[in-house]
């Protein structure tokens, strides 16, 4: 569960790598000052997209993105959107699925800037849907015309050491949203749904996200990207 202590605040605030304005996360807690936006276009993930390794990184790798593949995924863990973005900008049709409210406001806001570049907006495919996404997989599940090739997951899970708690970001997305207490029913509707495989993201040497063993995976430094195969219902 989120830490109800913590006090958020939302706010349209002026980017500084545009003339636009970002819906904005911030906190009146001493530890998590400074703001949370998304921008796809500019920054940390304008430079990845530019320079961070193309489809050979170990991210498209895992999701099956090599020679011309358009796949469709679900990012059904969306958080701030990044690997989302990243899978879009590399040629993926992407759908988010994002259950808080908070981040889903701060997503959709990303992806009106997002479509404000018209270059960039043209080359990604990149939506959003604000819902419950073990619910949504389920029902997708049902419809072999709806169903994902790829559904792609890196839930909140608790951590059990300071130094996985670095960053001041993280700690302040665990404060607001808790951690994904349902992840292990969430890989099981995911692979219900997915027509193909489903990718979870989790840090290296961290163990599987359930008791089932994941067909292979994909290193890279500190993170790995667990493969399972689809699972449909009968």
């Amino acid at each position: 569960m989120a830490d109800p202590a913590c006090r958020f605040t939302l706010s349209l605030i002026a980017d500084s790598a545009s003339v636009d304005k970002a819906l904005t996360l911030s906190s009146t807690q001493s530890e998590f000052k400074g703001g949370i936006h998304i921008d796809f276009v500019h920054g940390r993930l304008g430079h990845r997209r530019r320079f961070g390794g193309g489809r050979g990184q170990a991210l498209a790798r895992a999701i099956g993105l090599k020679h011309a593949a358009r796949p469709i995924v679900v990012d059904a863990t969306a958080g701030l959107g990044r690997d989302a973005f990243i899978l879009a900008s590399l040629g993926a049709q992407v759908t988010m699925i994002e259950r808080s409210p908070v981040l889903a406001a701060l997503l959709d806001d990303g992806l009106r800037r997002l479509e404000a570049d018209s270059a960039l907006s043209a080359l990604v495919h990149l939506r959003l849907v604000h819902a419950n996404a073990i619910a949504w997989l389920q029902q997708q599940a049902t419809d072999p015309a709806h169903r994902p090739q790829v559904v792609y997951l890196d839930p909140m899970y608790p951590h059990r050491s300071k130094s996985a708690l670095v960053k001041k970001e993280m700690r302040a997305l665990r404060a607001l949203v808790g951690d994904d207490d349902d992840a292990a029913q969430l890989l099981q509707a995911a692979r219900q749904c997915a027509l193909r495989r489903v990718v979870v993201k989790r840090p290296k040497g961290a163990p599987p996200l359930d008791a089932s063993r994941p067909s292979g995976n994909v290193q890279s430094k500190n993170t790995r990207y667990d493969i399972y195969p689809a699972s449909p219902l009968a």
